[in-house]
């Protein structure tokens, strides 16, 4: 959050021409989302932006999935470790895919951007 929002203020970029992409527990690995605003849903990296940002949450997310470990006492460990190399294989294709849309988000065609990449599963 202090880093997004020192760049946000140095820029003057307002949050609504941010794009945050993290990653994301409730979607299996490779598969990615992209949104406008919403809650932190529990993430600590969002709770920090949303928190540094005068609590405007309405930046563009990228939601990379990485799977849920299964049991909330193996969360931490599984968000702060290695993937194994098939899901890193699925997260890094998803992201792939995030990035040849680039030209359209910085064009702000986020409406189509979504329409096409919140269906992409690796």
């Amino acid at each position: 959050g202090q880093a997004t929002s020192a760049l946000a203020n140095f820029f003057k970029i307002p949050t609504s021409q941010m794009l945050v992409a993290h990653d994301e527990l409730d979607l299996a690995p490779g598969t990615i989302r992209l949104k406008i605003g919403g809650g932190h849903g529990g993430h600590n990296g969002l709770r920090d932006i949303v928190s540094c940002h005068g609590n405007q949450n309405n930046f563009i997310r990228l939601r990379v999935g990485i799977g849920h470990p299964g049991d909330a006492a193996l969360v931490t460990p599984h968000v702060l470790g290695k993937p194994s190399a098939t899901d890193r294989d699925k997260i890094e294709r998803a992201v792939d895919e995030a990035v040849s849309y680039s030209a359209d988000i910085l064009r702000g065609d986020i409406n189509r951007v979504m329409n096409s990449l919140n269906g992409f599963k690796a």
